[in-house]
């Protein structure tokens, strides 16, 4: 397989702290695939998937996304890329359909094609009947639905979730991976978070656990609970690897 991103020895320190938010990290992750970057509260996940989005630039090293150089092609990488983050990127007061022909033409689609999208995807999703309603008075679970149409309205090559089903209802859980899949399944490459453990287990096929800004495992599901003794499941990896203590942080 092609690596669709390659990351070498990437660190981050953020002015003033004491220590690094990420250390010394690389990464291939491969065309096609569902990968998985979990870990604790300040494990480093957040700063890792803001410097691959452009948002924050490294301390040192290096990476690539589709052959391109992010310090000499950001504006490119940008347009191969799509975003949805944990936090709801709507506006309120707008429609479903408002929002999104928003955020498509901020990706370059326009006329026909950006109308065409906003349905087809607004139906897969089972909100089209809601198209002309406001944000507002979504439940918690269209609102995410909405939330990662807007991030995939230009066919991405590389999709970036934090927490896409956090706080949602069965059903929209089940409609967003389903979803999600069948993009993968049509060439995406897809980079997970998530604190659902079960979830990560089940939906992705590589998956890497940071903690304290370095890499402490990485593999396919199974071979993550078959390389610790007697763990049944990727929630017990993940607690041997990074242990029980709280990691809360102001």
């Amino acid at each position: 397989m092609n690596s669709i991103i390659k990351i070498e020895s990437l660190s981050k320190k953020y002015k003033d702290a004491e220590m690094f938010s990420l250390n010394d990290v690389s990464l291939d992750i491969n065309e096609g695939q569902i990968f998985g970057l979990l870990g604790p509260n300040g494990a480093g996940k957040t700063t890792l998937i803001s410097m691959l989005c452009g948002l924050i630039k490294p301390t040192s090293g290096h990476f690539t996304i589709n052959n391109l150089d992010y310090s000499h092609h950001a504006a490119k990488i940008k347009k191969i890329i799509g975003v949805v983050p944990q936090e709801y990127a709507l506006y309120p007061t707008l429609t479903a359909r408002e929002n999104l022909h928003y955020f498509g033409s901020m990706y370059g689609l326009k006329g026909s094609d950006l109308k065409d999208k906003v349905i087809e995807t607004l139906d897969l999703l089972g909100l089209l009947k809601f198209a002309d309603k406001r944000i507002e008075t979504f439940s918690g679970g269209m609102k995410r639905r909405v939330n990662l149409i807007a991030g995939i309205l230009h066919n991405p090559k590389v999709l970036f979730l934090d927490e896409p089903t956090v706080g949602v209802d069965v059903q929209s859980k089940n409609a967003i991976l389903d979803y999600l899949k069948v993009l993968n399944q049509n060439g995406t490459t897809i980079i997970y978070t998530s604190h659902h453990l079960a979830e990560a287990e089940d939906f992705c096929d590589t998956i890497a656990i940071l903690d304290q800004g370095r890499i402490y495992a990485q593999g396919t599901p199974s071979t993550l609970i078959a390389s610790v003794e007697e763990a049944r499941n990727l929630e017990e990896v993940f607690i041997s690897l990074t242990g029980k203590d709280f990691r809360d942080a102001i």
